[in-house]
């Protein structure tokens, strides 16, 4: 779909996180019952109680742990804090590097598309699109797909998500998170191809071509513009290659070394 083709519509928003908030609440007040109300003694396997105390967990029935005593207690924010060491700048140590160079192309990705956007409309920018422009209009349809002033809202929100997770997440979950919760991570990719691949514009004139050899004439499907840039790769752009190359990398690599129970994310 071209980028102009975009539409975008106002999230209705209570249907959406009102379950999701609901489980997670529920959830930490079972949680609480458990480890931090008193209750019946419960028989747990002897393996499982051998685990536990090999990695430092803690045990239903034995003393309160420390989140108990929160003003919020919050089982979740403790398991981060404590077993898996999630915090501002805690991820930031030497080992940690190829984690930082797996998730360097989305944060590129999202850093580049912040600046393309942020060059052309500054004073949108500027403003946090409070304050309109008298030209605003003639912008709007000078520039649509992801150039649209409409798209500034999900910018500001790709880029949050790209600080909030660079600075205070394990860093190798950012191409996921990232890929999950915002669709600047697609719209500015086909807007690069769209404006830069000039094979692309090429490919979408041509004539349509039938499904199959005995199809009938009536039906047809459009050529796939992205076998067409893989079949013509070498007269491709580089931003063109890079941003290919990437996605089917990544997808490729994903299905082998994931499916593998191999570090990926």
């Amino acid at each position: 779909m071209p980028s102009s083709q975009i539409i975008m519509q106002k999230p209705f928003l209570p249907p959406v996180w009102l379950p999701q908030a609901v489980w997670i609440s529920l959830w930490k007040y079972y949680a609480y019952t458990q480890f931090c109300l008193p209750g019946p003694a419960r028989s747990i396997p002897e393996p499982l109680v051998q685990l536990a105390v090999d990695r430092g967990y803690r045990i239903v029935g034995e003393n309160k742990p420390p989140w108990c005593s929160w003003d919020l207690p919050l089982i979740y924010s403790y398991i981060q804090d404590v077993y898996w060491n999630v915090g501002f700048l805690r991820y930031y140590e030497l080992k940690q590097v190829p984690n930082f160079l797996l998730a360097a192309p989305v944060a590129i990705l999202v850093f580049w598309a912040t600046w393309t956007y942020m060059t052309t409309h500054p004073w949108l920018c500027l403003t946090l699109g409070l304050r309109r422009n008298k030209n605003s209009k003639t912008i709007e349809k000078s520039n649509p797909g992801f150039l649209s002033p409409q798209v500034f809202v999900y910018l500001v929100h790709a880029v949050f998500l790209l600080l909030f997770g660079g600075l205070c997440m394990h860093v190798q979950v950012l191409t996921r998170f990232l890929a999950s919760s915002t669709p600047v991570v697609y719209w500015f990719p086909a807007y690069l191809l769209q404006d830069q691949e000039l094979l692309l514009r090429s490919l979408g004139t041509m004539p349509w071509k039938p499904l199959v050899e005995d199809s009938p004439s009536r039906q047809k499907v459009p050529r796939n513009s992205i076998m067409g840039l893989l079949y013509n790769w070498k007269t491709c752009s580089p931003v063109t290659r890079y941003i290919l190359g990437y996605f089917l990398t990544y997808w490729l690599l994903g299905l082998l070394l994931h499916c593998n129970f191999l570090p990926w994310t």
